[in-house]
């Protein structure tokens, strides 16, 4: 006979709990636009699927490309969409990309002040601290003193610049090619490639590509 009888009561299963405020107007405000026609029922669904298969991924092809083809660097550094798009990223907005190039003279950092716009077409979604206030309001103000706390040390000669997104223009960055990996493939050359380098608050880690 089985040890466990069921001669004693279970407690029943707790109820799910009811929608949050903001669960109850997307659906309400989806339901609306389909009503009005405005969007069809599968949009939503194919715009999140997008936005799932963007990562910091495509945007170090990318910054790899530009290494290894200096046309390409010259066309990125002037439109960045038309040459991301040349590598078949596709942009689901309105929004432009600028790419600012790293150089001996000069480190790019980027922010949103006012929220979190971001390149997400190139870099996916946008780390926590990109959004939180410390990082949009420190960065303007003391961006020497937020990049040390990434361990990103930028000599006093060399100049910060801050670039501030907005909801229609988002900027990338193009970090500097490691001495050393001259004879890197361009696959192995994107695979030192992090998000926050694109970002700007740290330098491309040469060591990260040795066994890539």
């Amino acid at each position: 006979m089985d040890d466990h009888d069921h001669s004693h009561p279970h407690p029943a299963a707790a109820d799910e709990a009811p929608p949050e405020y903001y669960e109850v107007m997307e659906t309400a405000i989806r339901e609306l636009l389909i009503e009005k026609k405005l969007i069809a029922p599968g949009e939503i669904r194919r715009q999140i699927e997008v936005l799932d298969s963007r990562t910091p991924a495509l945007g170090a092809k990318v910054v790899a490309r530009a290494w290894v083809d200096p046309g390409f660097r010259a066309r990125l550094l002037t439109n960045g969409r038309a040459a991301c798009e040349e590598l078949g990223i596709s942009f689901y907005d309105d929004t432009q990309l600028i790419v600012l190039e790293n150089s001996d003279k000069v480190h790019n950092l980027i922010v949103c002040t006012l929220c979190s716009c971001y390149p997400r077409p190139v870099l996916g979604l946008p780390p926590d601290w990109y959004k939180a206030k410390p990082y949009r309001a420190r960065a303007v103000r003391e961006p020497r003193t937020v990049l040390s706390e990434f361990g990103t040390e930028i000599p006093e000669d060399v100049e910060i610049r801050v670039s501030d997104s907005t909801a229609i223009q988002r900027y990338m960055v193009l970090p500097q090619r490691p001495t050393g990996s001259e004879d890197f493939t361009e696959e192995q050359l994107a695979a030192m490639v992090t998000r926050d380098a694109m970002i700007g608050v740290v330098k491309v880690n040469f060591e990260h590509g040795i066994n890539s």
